[in-house]
């Protein structure tokens, strides 16, 4: 890939992405799939003027090892060291750059079991910490090809030309064109669009039904608002949280989820596959659940706490996205999910209820937003899917007719 097409995906990431001000700390979090690219957006960092760039690595064979050796008490500790530089983060509001490459498998075999134990311990230590930083930082997700990830996506390649394969496709997908800024301030000015015709409506429930067997209606907070594309910090920073998105989403109401919805693409969890599988909602929460592949990993994460079968988003995205129509499936939620009409199990989102910033989270969660140590995304759109709105008025509206937008 050329270097200089690689320096403009940099430049969208920090400039367009997190929106890094002068004088900001800047956090990156990345694997060692990519070193040189991740030097271009530390460079591209400091051209922005940030004070400092601080690179925090992480490799899945790495992670395997620990998991293997560590003692559950071990993994389950965070120590006074960790409290501090979380406390740091606190103070500085760093902007945060996460460039994913893993291999979606890369964590089969773990002691998946062992895992959800240590983070439902170290979870309620690291909670207030990520609730001081709730919407106050600016972050993005990007994505960089990783050799085992290519060649999950690209198969019958070798791996240099499946890698390179790879970096095309996202390129094409985060809108890497000859002015990508450009390209995201016009695919902004869409999604804001889009949303507002949606609020406008003033949605209670959303009734998805597919060819697959998909029913389920879903009911939503009512002063939820659905958001998409670029977000505004409570510093008052405007940013792209997920390069690429395509997607128009808001939090559901717990306990407001009735009947049985089906996958339509494989999820990745923690390394591991999960696919063909489906949930049954009662009283908004997911009662029973099955998978031809990973159904433990599926059960596990639906029991990682009281609020993890309960939903935290929904989100429309039309058949006719750019991804979706690449043909190509990522393996990856980063992309998948913004292919496909998708949902979430877990948190929910306070900045999708109106009026978030002058509300605390105890008032979010009396207004129905869920909570929870996980929130994942799984893909149910299709070109069959049908989705109808219910309005505050009695009437009904289709926004979505055979997998796209009927507006």
């Amino acid at each position: 890939m050329k270097k200089s097409v690689l320096r403009d995906y940099a430049k969208l990431i920090v400039r367009t992405g997190v929106n890094v001000q002068k004088g900001q700390t800047v956090l990156v979090h990345a694997g060692l799939d990519q070193p040189e690219f991740v030097q271009m957006v530390v460079e591209e960092a400091y051209r922005a003027k940030a004070k400092e760039v601080i690179v925090e690595w992480s490799y899945q064979p790495l992670t395997k090892t620990h998991v293997r050796y560590k003692s559950l008490k071990t993994m389950s500790t965070v120590y006074e060291w960790e409290k501090a530089r979380l406390e740091h983060y606190c103070q500085v509001l760093p902007a945060r750059i996460h460039l994913v490459s893993s291999d979606p498998d890369g964590l089969k075999g773990v002691n998946m079991a062992k895992v959800s134990k240590a983070n439902q311990a170290t979870y309620p230590i690291l909670k207030p910490y990520r609730d001081r930083r709730e919407n106050k930082e600016q972050w993005c997700i990007a994505a960089v090809p990783g050799v085992a990830w290519a060649k999950k996506v690209f198969p019958g390649l070798p791996k240099g030309k499946a890698v390179e394969k790879l970096w095309e496709s996202i390129l094409a997908a985060s809108r890497v064109t000859e002015d990508p800024i450009q390209a995201w301030d016009d695919h902004n000015a869409d999604l804001a669009k889009r949303c507002a015709y949606l609020n406008n409506l003033n949605i209670r429930s959303l009734h998805y039904t597919a060819a697959n067997g998909t029913d389920l209606t879903v009911g939503m907070i009512e002063e939820g608002r659905w958001c998409g594309g670029g977000d505004t910090s409570l510093q008052g920073i405007y940013f792209n949280p997920n390069i690429p998105t395509e997607e128009c989403f808001i939090s559901p109401r717990k306990g407001l989820a009735e009947g049985i919805v089906h996958s339509t693409m494989p999820l990745s969890y923690r390394g591991q596959l999960i696919d063909k599988f489906w949930l049954r909602f009662e009283g908004g929460k997911a009662v029973e659940v099955g998978a031809e592949v990973g159904e433990e990993q599926l059960k596990d994460m639906v029991s990682m706490d009281e609020g993890a079968a309960y939903l935290g988003e929904c989100a429309l995205v039309p058949q006719a996205s750019p991804i979706c129509e690449s043909g190509i499936l990522y393996y990856n939620t980063l992309f998948d999910e913004n292919a496909s009409c998708h949902l979430a199990l877990g948190s929910g989102y306070a900045d999708t209820i109106k009026d978030f910033q002058n509300r605390t989270m105890d008032e979010c969660h009396e207004m129905g937003l869920n909570e929870s140590m996980i929130h994942v995304d799984f893909m149910i759109g299709c070109d069959t899917m049908n989705i109808d709105a219910t309005c505050a008025d009695g009437s009904v509206v289709r926004i979505f007719e055979n997998g796209n937008w009927a507006f």
